[in-house]
């Protein structure tokens, strides 16, 4: 399946967005680690409210609610990750496997870990990656070392299951650490079932052995998905254009919030309807234009924007130099490869000269304007669709990925006024 998307000339628009999936999935396991229930007792009203509908998310609920022998979790990095951690402290065995992209995913440091402290894991297949078979038992947990700069979701996984370990947990990090603010996003979320945990030194983090409670939670929407809408508002460049998100914060804990100060240097401003910081309320967009020479900028903390602003810079010609995507790598795809082989479909050449960078210095060629691939990648697919202001008639390829993390995407854009043609 291919879409062609033609843009409106203005936009007036209110969209849904989609609730954040990481903090869906965040409270899906410590939901389970507080002994919730998924169905058929009085305890399932507990449930979180406002769960993302997302691939991602309904394989986590699916598996948590059905606990069966093999677990298939497709392309969903975050179930890979956070129920390694969630099966090694639960009785029962089970084998977690995934797609072939996922089994090609390192998930050695954090089987490593677990294993310090006595889980029985082992690999079905190669040695570091899924598919893993897990054999559930109460571990001591304790002092262990993981590196930082791999995956934020391997030290999420290991917080998350802290407070039931019977010694608690000490978590050094033994390296820089990349996405930090995933792992605070993890750390408010386990506050807010009860739990006891903080970073007690710079490299160090500390969660006491105090059981989670149970109780009612809100899921907030999601700010990575509100950064295509930044892009569109960006991209239409006029001040007559009006869009209102739904459901998100101003004292958003998602580290993806940043978006609304990166787009305001270009001109995008953030109004929201309540001042009320810890509640989700109702968020306006509008644009004053405004000539960027060049934009620099460290994504280590939020790597899922790196996309949105790769395309968004490269539609509107300025020049930039990111660092910090050296995750991007290891996603669904190699991210940064992906960007340089699309962009050049739009007559863009963009460099990297290590895995840490990727830039435009303004190096063109002969633009091809072949249908844009998306590699199985939700982020490729919606980075790219808000493009199609400056690129009218602009074809994805498999849109369908973005029901991984935003499955009314497509909705979205039609309710903002853009034409989509299936082909």
């Amino acid at each position: 399946m291919q879409y062609k998307i033609f843009p409106p000339e203005n936009i007036d628009a209110t969209v849904g967005l989609t609730s954040s999936k990481s903090i869906s999935n965040r409270a899906l396991i410590i939901h389970a680690l507080a002994g919730g229930a998924f169905s058929g007792n009085d305890k399932a009203d507990v449930l979180p409210a406002n769960l993302s509908v997302c691939d991602d998310t309904t394989v986590l609920l699916n598996a948590l609610r059905d606990m069966p022998d093999v677990i298939d979790i497709g392309a969903s990095g975050t179930a890979m990750r956070f129920l390694t951690a969630y099966l090694a402290v639960t009785p029962g065995e089970h084998v977690l496997t995934g797609n072939e992209r996922m089994q090609q995913r390192p998930i050695g440091e954090l089987v490593d870990a677990l294993r310090y402290f006595g889980a029985d894991i082992e690999y079905v297949g190669n040695a570091g990656f899924p598919p893993l078979r897990i054999r559930g038992r109460k571990l001591d947990g304790g002092h262990v070392k993981i590196a930082g700069n791999i995956s934020s979701q391997f030290i999420s996984a290991m917080l998350m299951i802290g407070p039931t370990l019977k010694n608690g947990l000490s978590l050094h990090l033994t390296t820089t650490t990349v996405s930090r603010s995933y792992i605070d996003l993890t750390l408010w979320a386990m506050s807010e079932y009860g739990a006891e945990a903080e970073w007690t030194d710079v490299d160090t983090i500390t969660v006491s052995p105090k059981p989670y409670k149970l109780c009612p939670y809100i899921i907030e929407n999601d700010w990575t998905a509100a950064s295509y809408w930044y892009a569109i508002s960006l991209l239409l460049n006029n001040r007559t254009s009006r869009i209102v998100m739904k459901g998100l914060m101003d004292g958003s804990k998602q580290g993806d919030s940043v978006v609304k100060y990166i787009f305001n240097l270009m001109g995008v401003r953030t109004a929201f309807k309540s001042r009320t910081s810890n509640k989700p309320t109702d968020v306006l967009l509008t644009t004053r234009p405004c000539t960027l020479p060049r934009l620099e900028y460290n994504f280590v903390n939020s790597p899922d924007l790196a996309q949105t602003l790769i395309a968004t810079c490269c539609a509107l010609e300025i020049p930039f130099r990111f660092t910090g995507v050296q995750s991007l790598h290891i996603k669904e795809t190699d991210r940064v490869e992906a960007m340089k082989t699309e962009m050049r479909k739009l007559g863009l050449v963009l460099h990297n000269d290590n895995d840490n960078d990727i830039y435009w210095d303004g190096e063109k060629c002969q633009p091809s304007l072949e249908p844009i691939d998306t590699y199985d990648d939700h982020r490729t697919a919606m980075a790219f669709a808000p493009l199609a202001v400056k690129h009218p008639g602009l074809t994805i390829r498999d849109p369908e990925v973005v029901s991984k993390s935003y499955p009314k995407f497509w909705d979205d854009m039609r309710t903002a006024g853009f034409r989509i043609e299936e082909i």
